[in-house]
Parts: C-alpha cells; structure tokens; sequence
C-alpha cells in the first residue's frame, strides 16, 4: 500500500506505535521514527493500528539518532510490513549511492519514498532550495526539505521556492525549523507543500519548532 501524496498528508511523529489510537482523530499518517525506538522491528510486527506509517530511520549525521551501520537495511525490512506505506530517506544517501537497494526494495514492495534534506545551521539561497528540491524529486515520490529560518524573508523564499515548484507539478514537502520558520509548517501546504509534521504529545517534538498535532490540524484546516 503506498501513501497518497496527491493531497497534503498530516503525519503524527512519534517513537511509540502504541501512540496511534491519540493520533487518529488529526492525523493522516504515523510518521514513525525507527531511530528514537527501542526495538523498531518488533514494534512493526506488533502494529495493529489503523493509520499508514511512513517509516524513517534518520541518520546520526542529519538530526537523528540512528548509526549508519545497517541503518538503510532496518529501512529495508521495514517495507516488508504491509502497514509501512513509505519510507524516508536521506538525500545524501541516494546522492552517494548507499540507498540504490533500498530504493529499489522500496519500489517492488510499492512503497512511497520520500527523499529529506535537512540545514540545520540556516536557509540556501532561493535558487539553491528549487535545484535541491529538483533534483531530490527525481529519486522519490516527495522531495522534503527542512531549513533553519533566522529571517522572514527566509521564510518567504522558502515558500516562493514550494510554491514555483509545484505550479511546474513536482511533489514537496517543505518547512522551516526554530522559532522565526514555525508558522511556515502551517502555512507551506496553503503553497502546495504535501506534508506536514507534528508530536502527539508536545512535550516529545522531533524538531525544534514543531507545533503540536492538534494544533497543527487546525491551523491546516483554517488555512485551506
């Protein structure tokens, strides 16, 4: 089962698949972070939930907590469950060839990929977010791109970059960490940005800026 991107996807974040049932009323999907989880492969087993998972295992090298020791192959066996409907990975990994399997299991077992970067010192230029993104798109079903907004016109050349490109038809997802970007992850979709990210729980946010799920799912609402 692949996840539709067609439309913008809500993905509850957590570690915890037990989470699900609290995420069911705001959220389109379980962005489950297989790096924070203790044992992520039996908790795939266990899974009984009703939401689709989108299954990431982020490196220690972009925010994550995950080795790259037999990080990719997890990923792997990951999308042998029926409820993972995507994964996401790296940029650079597909860039630098690691993930070509990965790709390749995720494309016969039809499973959605999304391809992430992430700056966590600040913003590209404008013209370097559309080339990135561009390029990402290629490999994946979705090209996610997370900056570090210091400014408002940060903000707004990230969203001017979102919304060139999907007026040209590519699929992203967009948002700015820290303070100054938070308001852009509800205000990206209204620019054609296809997912958005939020904790169940507030206190468990897994990228500075996040706003909670329910609160999110309403601003997206309101802004639709």
């Amino acid at each position: 089962m692949r996840l539709d991107f067609d439309s913008f996807v809500l993905a509850a974040a957590t570690a915890e698949l037990s989470d699900e049932p609290a995420a069911r009323e705001h959220a389109d999907a379980i962005e489950f972070r297989m790096d924070l989880a203790d044992e992520p492969v039996a908790a795939l087993e266990v899974y009984d939930g009703e939401l689709p998972i989108l299954a990431t295992n982020r490196a220690d090298w972009e925010g994550g907590d995950a080795a790259d020791d037999g990080r990719l192959e997890t990923l792997a066996e990951a999308t042998a469950h029926d409820a993972v409907a995507a994964i996401d990975v790296e940029f650079e990994s597909i860039l630098e060839g690691e993930a070509k399997e990965l790709l390749e299991t995720a494309r016969d077992r039809d499973v959605s990929v999304v391809a992430s970067a992430h700056d966590f010192e600040g913003t590209p230029p404008r013209n370097e977010m559309v080339r990135l993104l561009t390029e990402a798109g290629k490999y994946a079903d979705v090209a996610k791109l997370a900056v570090t907004a210091d400014s408002k016109s940060e903000t707004l050349a990230l969203l001017s970059a979102t919304e060139q490109l999907t007026a040209h038809g590519d699929t992203v997802a967009t948002m700015a960490m820290g303070d100054v970007g938070s308001h852009t992850r509800a205000v990206a979709p209204v620019y054609g940005s296809k997912i958005g990210y939020a904790p169940v729980d507030p206190a468990e946010a897994t990228a500075p800026g996040q706003y909670d799920l329910e609160t999110l799912a309403g601003l997206v609402a309101r802004l639709e």
